[in-house]
């Protein structure tokens, strides 16, 4: 078993895949498996900080996908957990009613560490309209990984690669 997780991390990995293991591990990381796509995301930027406008849209593309995925899961769970019975959990109606009292615009928050994921899971499970929380939170995950790049660029004093 070690040695296959150990053969999947070495075929992604970033000098021999490039964007193609920066988008996988994205999306992996968008979905309620333990991954940091910001790991691979740094590994690649600091191997071709010339490169950071693909990267970013990368990064970003694949980590939406998984936040997609994530929504549809909530929205098929709660589709099958309401025809098994009837009944709502206090704890479900709590977080039911506070994602709805913000609603979609609670999604720019998707790329919080540890809450991220669950939320846009939550935000299916509460049926909030699909094109909306797509919307907030392709801008939030969006925002993270140009936060991560500006970061990195300023550090280095390479600021004008990101405007160029």
């Amino acid at each position: 078993m070690e040695s296959s997780i150990q053969a999947f991390f070495q075929a992604i990995s970033v000098p021999w895949v490039g964007l193609t293991s920066v988008g996988v591990m994205s999306f992996l990381a968008a979905t309620l498996l333990p991954f940091s796509s910001e790991a691979v995301f740094f590994a690649y930027l600091v191997n071709f900080p010339d490169d950071v406008w693909p990267l970013i849209t990368v990064a970003s593309l694949g980590n939406v996908l998984g936040g997609v995925v994530n929504w549809y899961i909530g929205y098929f769970a709660k589709n099958a957990t309401d025809s098994l019975h009837s009944s709502k959990s206090q704890s479900a109606a709590k977080l039911t009613a506070y994602l709805r009292q913000f609603g979609s615009k609670s999604l720019l928050f998707s790329w919080v560490p540890i809450i991220g994921d669950p939320l846009t899971v939550f935000a299916g499970w509460s049926k909030l309209p699909f094109w909306p929380c797509f919307i907030y939170m392709t801008i939030g995950k969006i925002l993270r990984y140009m936060f991560v790049a500006i970061a990195y660029l300023i550090s280095n004093n390479s600021l004008s690669t990101f405007f160029t």
